[in-house]
C-alpha cells in the first residue's frame, strides 16, 4: 500500500517540476526574442538616424557647395559719392597758451609727414599781446611756439579734401595769411581767421569770441563731426 502511495506522489512531483522548468524556457525564450527584437529595432533605429543624419550633412554641403559656385550677386546700390577719404586735409586745432590759447589750421596732404601752419597771433612779446586788447598790433600768421608739440594740443577736428578742392583751399589760407597784417584780441583774432578758412570751405562756424579749445569742439559739433568736405562750383 505505501509502495502504490508513494509512486503517484513522485509522478505528480515530477510532472509538476517538468511544467515548471517548461514554462520558465518558455518565457526565457520570449523574452530573449523580445529583447532580440528590441535590440534589432533599436539597431534599424540607430541606421535610420545615421542615414538620415548624412543624408542631411550630404545636403548641407551641396547647397554651401552650389553657393560657392555661383557669382555672387551684384548690389543695385550705387557707391555714395565722396564716400572715400580725400588724400588731402584741414586739421583745425587749439593749443594751451600762456593765457587765452590758440586756434590755428593745420594742412597738407595725407602721405607725407611735413605739414604747413597757419594761424594769427600778435608778433612780438607779451606787451604787443596785451596792446592788442585796445589797438590794432602787428601780426605773424605761420607756425608759432607749440603748434607742432602734441602736448600742448587741446582740440583738433580734421576734415579731407579731394585735389581739386584743396589746391583751391591751400591758396585761399595762403592769400589769407598775406592779407592779415594786423592782430587785435576782440575783432582780428586766432578764433576768427581759422572760422574764414571754415567758412570758406563750406562748413558752419561759431562766434568768434570763444575761447579756442571751445572754438574747435564747437566747429566739429556743428557739422556733425564731418570728415569729408567737398567745395560748391561757386566757390
Amino acid at each position: 500500500m505505501a509502495n502504490r502511495l508513494t509512486r503517484p506522489g513522485l509522478c505528480s512531483l515530477a510532472g509538476f517540476a517538468l511544467a515548471v522548468l517548461l514554462q520558465c524556457r518558455i518565457q526565457s525564450a520570449a523574452a530573449n526574442e523580445v529583447d532580440t527584437r528590441a535590440g534589432s529595432e533599436r539597431v534599424i533605429s540607430q541606421k535610420r538616424e545615421v542615414h538620415n543624419r548624412t543624408a542631411d550633412a550630404n545636403a548641407l554641403v551641396s547647397s554651401e557647395a552650389a553657393a560657392e559656385s555661383k557669382p555672387a550677386p551684384r548690389s543695385t546700390r550705387k557707391p555714395e559719392s565722396g564716400s572715400a577719404k580725400g588724400p588731402y586735409y584741414v586739421d583745425f586745432r587749439a593749443r594751451t597758451a600762456a593765457s587765452w590759447g590758440h586756434a590755428f589750421v593745420w594742412f597738407g596732404k595725407t602721405s607725407e609727414r611735413e605739414v604747413e601752419v597757419a594761424g594769427l597771433t600778435p608778433a612780438g612779446d607779451t606787451l604787443t599781446y596785451m596792446l592788442g586788447y585796445v589797438t590794432w598790433v602787428p601780426s605773424e600768421t605761420g607756425a608759432s611756439y607749440g603748434d607742432l608739440d602734441p602736448e600742448y594740443l587741446t582740440a583738433s577736428y580734421r576734415v579731407y579734401l579731394n585735389e581739386p578742392d584743396a589746391k583751391r583751399v591751400f591758396a585761399y589760407i595762403k592769400k589769407l595769411q598775406a592779407s592779415s597784417p594786423v592782430w587785435s584780441a576782440e575783432i582780428s583774432n586766432c578764433t576768427s581767421f581759422i572760422g574764414d578758412i571754415a567758412n570758406f570751405m563750406g562748413l558752419k562756424v561759431p562766434l568768434r569770441w570763444e575761447r579756442p579749445e571751445n572754438y574747435v569742439n564747437d566747429l566739429k559739433a556743428m557739422n556733425g563731426g564731418r570728415q569729408i568736405v567737398h567745395l560748391s562750383s561757386a566757390q
